[in-house]
């Protein structure tokens, strides 16, 4: 299961693989042919050379909904593609949630029990945009409100420098680079966090705090938020780069404890169809079909139907 097309580790492989007659498995995690760099000749050459490449593979597997729908626009047929989920531990996640202390960890950031608490966790990196969460929480005059930043990055003067001007500083926190071990405390002392990002293939930072009962908003070019946040809330997806259309919606959760109550428990019920069992599961599935192809021989009729069932059964939970 190869992602590094490129590399002539993945071209050794596949030789290998074709030579023993073993399957061949392997997919990509993008959901659109728009790199981060965008190139026009790249997605000119991607769009040519990617329903070759693919049907190289005896299955392709892939992390999301939306790598899932790219495949299938470049003239894969559905049952060629498997949905193996991107996950993360859950357990782990929903145990260190519940370990922390809450309160002193938002008393530690200066946010009294009745703010509401937004919070930003990934790299301060241009495609990421965290300046339309800092001029949406402006915009959206929030004075009973903390937006916290965790995570270090090339913007972090600018968008420090940034708050001073917008007048916000004072409601403004910079926690720095945060270790993944201080992360649990972090997602379940916010009330909600937002990730508005322009270039996101998935973001496991979605699933982390979702475990921990932290509700997220996202752009509409993040790819978990098709996955796991439309199931729960399809209005906490908003056009990538509309600051207005954000800040009506930091004002809606801000006002709205009830609704973010609903929201928390709702996406926690929603990780449970979206688990490293079910991964292993589909990863299975995957190989069961992949293995007649390799063989020269075409999946039974019970492997295919066991296949689109199962397809089926997926689809239906993210509906």
């Amino acid at each position: 299961m190869l992602h590094r097309y490129l590399r002539a580790t993945f071209w050794i492989s596949y030789v290998a693989a074709k030579s023993a007659g073993a399957a061949f498995l392997f997919g990509t995690d993008a959901t659109t042919l728009v790199s981060r760099q965008d190139r026009v000749w790249k997605r000119l050459a991607k769009r040519m050379a990617w329903p070759l490449l693919f049907r190289l593979a005896d299955q392709v597997i892939v992390p999301s909904s939306g790598t899932r729908n790219l495949i299938l626009s470049l003239g894969l047929p559905r049952e060629r593609v498997t949905l193996t989920p991107y996950v993360v531990d859950n357990d782990w996640w929903t145990a260190q949630s519940a370990r922390v202390d809450r309160e002193a960890v938002r008393a530690s950031w200066g946010a009294k029990p009745s703010d509401t608490v937004i919070l930003f966790c990934a790299k301060l990196q241009p495609w990421k945009r965290p300046a339309d969460l800092l001029r949406a929480f402006a915009k959206a005059n929030l004075p009973n409100a903390l937006l916290v930043f965790a995570g270090e990055g090339p913007l972090r003067q600018q968008l420090a420098a940034e708050a001073v001007a917008l007048g916000v500083d004072s409601r403004v926190r910079f926690l720095g680079f945060v270790n993944q071990s201080q992360l649990p405390a972090v997602y379940t002392s916010a009330d909600v966090m937002v990730l508005p990002s322009e270039y996101e293939p998935f973001a496991v930072v979605v699933n982390e705090a979702m475990l921990c009962g932290c509700p997220v908003i996202a752009s509409d070019l993040v790819g978990a938020a098709q996955d796991l946040i439309a199931p729960v809330c399809r209005k906490f997806i908003f056009p990538c780069g509309d600051v207005p259309a954000l800040a009506a919606l930091l004002s809606t959760t801000a006002r709205d404890r009830t609704l973010l109550q609903s929201i928390r428990q709702l996406g926690l019920a929603h990780l449970q169809t979206w688990t490293p069992q079910r991964n292993v599961s589909a990863t299975l599935e995957a190989i069961e079909l992949a293995v007649p192809r390799a063989q020269g021989k075409k999946p039974t009729g019970n492997e295919l139907q066991t296949g689109a069932s199962k397809s089926s059964v997926s689809s239906a939970r993210q509906s």
